[in-house]
């Protein structure tokens, strides 16, 4: 089908078309007409999220993703908030409206879901282009109930955001109130381990360096031993040597002994100088002689006494030596005994420590999220509260009318193809020679008379008489 047979159509079927616009066009003006008056009042709500919690200062990045947005008109319109906006406005209380579910649903179900459903089917919410505002807006036969409404959506919405927030903080702030009360049990018992410790084992402080002090004493009781063994082996020496009696270097460097030998000797030469001159019996040989005997007697006395003094200090440095060896092996029992408790000591410091981090670790974060939980703060503010509109929005005669006309138009010519399709009359030799498989030889012009026919005729009509093929 080409243009011109299409126009054809049009022209033979204009009845139809014009009829089928004036039928729409007239129903579309009835049912704009015959509507109620809708008003919508819209609320504008700012979501002024900056990615940072108010309380910790940490970074939010749930609030970064491209999803949020789209979350937060989800949650605008949900059933929930629908709820406490009916719970808010007081809706389930009217007798009317109970009276309406009442034949609506006979009584099934809860009237709080009925009305939260209607409400949400008049609720619209739009974001705006590259902003964060989002428009809340509700229509409605009543001004100042669409106003109310659109209200109470975004103050209901508001306090939603809100206990969303802080509803998941009060569980986390019950939970760590548990572990910390958990925590705070095993930091007792670790400290009550540790103090028993310290009275079983007589530990008074927890310095580590006084196993460095006893090491030190150790040291210095070994290096003591050294020096008394050393002197015990000279002193045992010079007790073996001291037996000898005169030819001890002990006895013969002894000051007395050398002075009581001078004297036996001057002694001994003043008695040989006198028995030369006098007789065994003389006086003088007599003296002489009891003089010898005295320093005879003195010296040997001092070299015993010389002799028992190298062996009693022979056996003080022994006795030395065997006090040190005791007093070495009971300080390396003390240091091992020490090392050994200073190691246990160490592990329970360390489990002590370990209660002491964890236990405050969960309070800091236990004051945390109680002090969130509290938190009354919102990312959301009613930036323009809906106000009652003074213009109904609906119903839109114009733009009804407009579309009644487009829509009549296609409706019409639509109707008029169909009626072409199931009865196709000739109307062009165009016609003739598709549904007769004939060639067509020529046409006979045919021009109406005045006032039959228009512009659209004269356009279709052939320009010549006589056309041969």
């Amino acid at each position: 089908m080409n243009v011109r047979q299409f126009l054809l159509i049009l022209y033979a079927r204009k009845k139809i078309i014009l009829w089928t616009l004036a039928a729409t066009v007239a129903l579309a003006l009835g049912w704009s007409l015959i509507q109620p008056k809708t008003y919508k009042a819209t609320a504008s709500v700012l979501l002024n999220y900056k990615g940072i919690d108010p309380l910790t200062g940490m970074a939010v990045p749930s609030q970064l993703m491209p999803g949020y947005m789209a979350t937060q008109i989800d949650i605008i319109g949900s059933k929930n908030v629908a709820r406490h906006v009916v719970d808010a406005l007081h809706l389930a209380q009217s007798p009317a409206v109970v009276q309406q579910f009442n034949d609506a649903t006979n009584g099934r179900g809860d009237v709080r879901d009925w009305l939260a459903d209607l409400l949400l089917r008049k609720l619209d919410i739009v974001p705006a282009r590259e902003s964060s505002v989002v428009e809340v807006s509700f229509k409605g036969s009543d001004p100042a109930f669409a106003a109310a409404v659109a209200n109470a959506f975004a103050e209901e919405y508001q306090k939603l955001t809100v206990q969303l927030k802080t509803e998941p903080m009060k569980k986390t702030s019950s939970y760590f109130n548990e572990q910390t009360k958990q925590l705070r049990d095993n930091l007792e018992a670790a400290q009550a381990r540790l103090s028993k410790y310290q009275q079983e084992k007589g530990i008074v402080s927890l310095d580590m360096n006084r196993v460095d002090v006893e090491l030190q004493r150790l040291n210095d009781l070994s290096a003591q031993l050294v020096a008394a063994q050393a002197a015990a082996m000279e002193a045992n020496s010079r007790e073996h040597v001291a037996g000898a009696g005169a030819n001890s270097p002990d006895v013969a460097n002894n000051a007395l002994v050398q002075n009581l030998r001078v004297g036996l000797a001057s002694a001994e030469g003043k008695l040989a100088d006198t028995s030369a001159r006098y007789g065994r019996n003389h006086p003088q040989y007599q003296a002489a002689r009891a003089e010898v005997d005295k320093l005879r007697a003195e010296l040997n006395t001092a070299m015993g006494n010389v002799t028992r003094s190298v062996g009693n200090n022979a056996a003080v440095l022994r006795q030395r030596e065997a006090d040190l060896k005791n007093a070495v092996a009971a300080q390396k029992t003390r240091v091992l005994e020490l090392n050994r408790a200073r190691d246990e000591l160490g592990v329970l410091l360390k489990d002590l420590d370990s209660a002491q981090r964890a236990f405050d670790a969960a309070s800091q974060r236990f004051s945390q999220t109680r002090i969130e939980a509290q938190s009354e703060q919102s990312d959301v503010a009613i930036l323009n509260p809906a106000v009652a509109p003074v213009d109904p929005s609906g119903p839109r005669v114009l733009l009804n009318t407009l579309v009644s006309i487009m829509l009549g138009t296609i409706l019409g010519v639509g109707l008029a193809m169909l009626l072409e399709l199931l009865n196709r009359p000739i109307r062009s030799s165009s016609d003739l020679k598709d549904m007769l498989g004939i060639p067509v030889l020529g046409t006979i012009e045919w021009k109406p008379g005045r006032g039959q026919g228009g512009r659209l005729a004269a356009l279709m009509a052939p320009r010549r008489l006589l056309r041969l093929n």
